[in-house]
């Protein structure tokens, strides 16, 4: 056991008028399985660029462990998966590895496979058990889930709940409840360590919103009666000190010398009363610095003519000369949420495209509904770019409505400003789903939504579908998301 020390961290990007964090101080134990929490754009990543040395920082970072991240940077994907792992870590005895195989049911011919024709989900699996061999380092782990099927998600949970030694950034509750034991979360105005894992966390963090949010009536009178007694002291002040310069009520002469020395000892006094209520201010305003915002989203989904909105029977996909997905049968209809669920590479993806309108080869048959109106929010972020204001106009969508969804989303003001392909992964995807919201459409279909997204985030989202029952198709891999919002599952 040794301890990581973060004392007075402060640091911003080149160019950036705004600190990521701002003198921030806590300390970690390195036998920890640590949840990474804290909404889009906060700086977790950062944090772990941080701890790796990448960037200059004021105060200070000591630890006796080395720092490993995940996902590791495979330069040459063409290697067998065995050279890679040699890279990462080559100090490793080959019953070792296939040991942290077993334990992540991959086979073990891939080893002697190229890396590049090992699936995502398997990628990622090789990469943690190379990490997890060397011994005294700490594994920084970003994100692993984002390239994983719930079925793969379970199993790499039940592996890390085997290890100690990381820190893990999830977003995904049921995921970060089977393998952690601590929660290090970014909050608005500070960073905190708490013992337990993401549902303990959650039920401590509601106890202590709901408690500042009941006192929130009580400091706006407090803040209030303060602030009016601090006005009235400086008005008393400046009173006695106009009384040098004229003469008071009876038109007498005053004792400029009595009055100035009077005014100055009252002016002393109420600056100091009014240091002390201005500080009785700032001390009640801190007590609701971390109420996260979390307001209602919207939705103005439109009504079908019919009650069936897609049916396929039958239809395989033919995907880059592969069959991506095979026979596949089901309905849509008016209100439904679905969910397709089903292992990486099963098709989901290529039947959403289908649905869409894409142009993709298939056989069977695909019946959409006539002037159907589609809204449609893809995996893919790369294609972002530009400006908010832009965006919107190009999509033809409102840009107040736009941007008031992603202020509710948690985005800042200062953050409209930049081009949207300097946004962290999460920002990104809201802005996807952001535009969704804002399409009149009788069917959304959506997949893979959340990755990046954070746990807030995907609440208010939640509550939205929930409350406003669109009809959806949709792909998800986080269980506590599709277990509330699904009202059909269909298996490929």
């Amino acid at each position: 056991m040794s301890l990581i020390n973060v004392t007075n961290l402060t640091f911003a990007y080149d160019g950036s008028y705004d600190n990521i964090f701002e003198n921030v101080s806590f300390q970690l134990d390195t036998d920890w399985k640590l949840g990474f929490t804290g909404r889009n754009g906060r700086g977790k990543t950062t944090f772990l660029h941080l701890l790796l040395g990448k960037y200059e920082y004021s105060g200070s970072i000591s630890a006796h462990v080395s720092f490993e991240y995940f996902p590791f940077h495979v330069a040459d994907k063409e290697k067998n998966t065995l050279d890679v792992i040699s890279d990462i870590y080559s100090d490793y005895q080959l019953w070792e590895i296939m040991r942290e195989l077993s334990l992540l049911k991959v086979a073990d011919d891939v080893l002697y496979r190229p890396f590049s024709s090992l699936s995502n989900g398997e990628q990622t699996k090789v990469m943690l058990a190379a990490l997890f061999l060397k011994e005294h380092s700490f594994l920084l782990i970003d994100e692993p889930t984002n390239h994983l099927d719930m079925e793969a998600r379970q199993l790499v949970s039940e592996y890390l709940s085997t290890k100690r030694g990381f820190i893990l950034v999830s977003h995904d509750r049921a995921f970060l409840d089977n393998c952690v034991d601590h929660i290090l979360s970014i909050n608005k105005t500070n960073i905190e360590v708490q013992k337990g894992n993401f549902s303990d966390w959650w039920e401590n963090k509601q106890r202590q919103d709901h408690y500042e949010l009941a006192e929130n009536e009580k400091l706006r009178k407090d803040i209030k009666r303060l602030s009016e007694a601090a006005k009235r002291t400086s008005n008393w002040s400046h009173e006695v000190e106009k009384t040098k310069n004229g003469t008071r009520n009876s038109g007498s002469k005053v004792d400029k010398g009595y009055i100035g020395h009077k005014a100055a000892k009252m002016m002393k006094r109420s600056k100091s009363i009014e240091q002390r209520q201005q500080a009785a201010i700032e001390d009640k305003s801190q007590l609701l610095r971390n109420v996260e915002s979390s307001e209602e989203l919207k939705i103005s989904p439109l009504a079908y003519h019919k009650n069936q909105l897609v049916e396929l029977e039958h239809v395989t996909v033919d995907y880059s000369g592969k069959k991506a997905a095979t026979d596949i049968s089901f309905t849509v209809e008016q209100g439904e949420r679905v969910a397709l669920t089903g292992k990486n590479g099963s098709g989901k993806s290529s039947i959403l495209k289908l649905i869409c309108g894409q142009d993709l080869h298939y056989t069977g048959t695909l019946r959409r509904g006539s002037q159907l109106k589609i809204s449609y929010v893809s995996q893919d972020t790369s294609h972002l770019q530009g400006n908010l204001t832009d965006y919107a106009r190009n999509h033809g969508i409102d840009e107040s409505l736009f941007k008031a969804i992603l202020r509710k989303l948690d985005f800042s003001r200062i953050q409209f400003e930049k081009d949207i392909a300097s946004f962290s992964g999460g920002q990104k995807k809201k802005v996807l789903i952001a535009k969704s919201l804002c399409e009149k459409a009788h069917l959304y279909i959506w997949d893979e939504p959340l990755n990046f997204i954070d746990i807030i985030s995907r609440m208010q989202i939640e509550e939205l579908l929930l409350e406003y029952a669109p009809t959806m198709l949709f792909v998800e891999h986080d269980r506590e998301f599709g277990h509330n919002i699904a009202t059909k599952v269909i298996e490929l």
